[in-house]
């Protein structure tokens, strides 16, 4: 069983930065597509970032902005998130998939409010 735990989401001004950490546990990490989703109220989960063997993907609203990256030895992936718009403002949401399974597993979440 994949435990995902995340952290660093909060309140931040337009053009603001922050980092967002998912820490994993309870497999071999370095097999995992691991991806950020996000999820604004009364909107459509989206597929923001995602990193694994064959590269990344980031959404076309992203690009230049955010930089999704990963440390197989501490077990966690990162979403730096730069030049923050207030349409970014939503709930983060980490993901894993398991390749020898084919199975998502999701953290609980993390809010992220840009002001202007």
């Amino acid at each position: 069983q994949v435990q995902l735990v995340e952290s660093g989401g909060g309140l931040v001004q337009a053009g603001g930065s922050l980092r967002l950490s998912c820490a994993a546990s309870g497999g071999t990490f370095s097999s995992y597509a691991m991806g950020w989703f996000r999820q604004a109220p009364g909107k459509e989960r989206e597929l923001v970032a995602r990193i694994s063997r064959l590269g990344t993907y980031y959404v076309d609203s992203v690009k230049g902005r955010f930089t999704i990256s990963r440390d197989n030895a501490k077990n966690t992936v990162y979403l730096q998130m730069n030049s923050l718009k207030p349409e970014d403002t939503a709930v983060y949401y980490c993901n894993a998939r398991i390749p020898a399974t084919n199975r998502d597993y999701w953290g609980q979440g993390t809010q992220v409010t840009v002001s202007s």
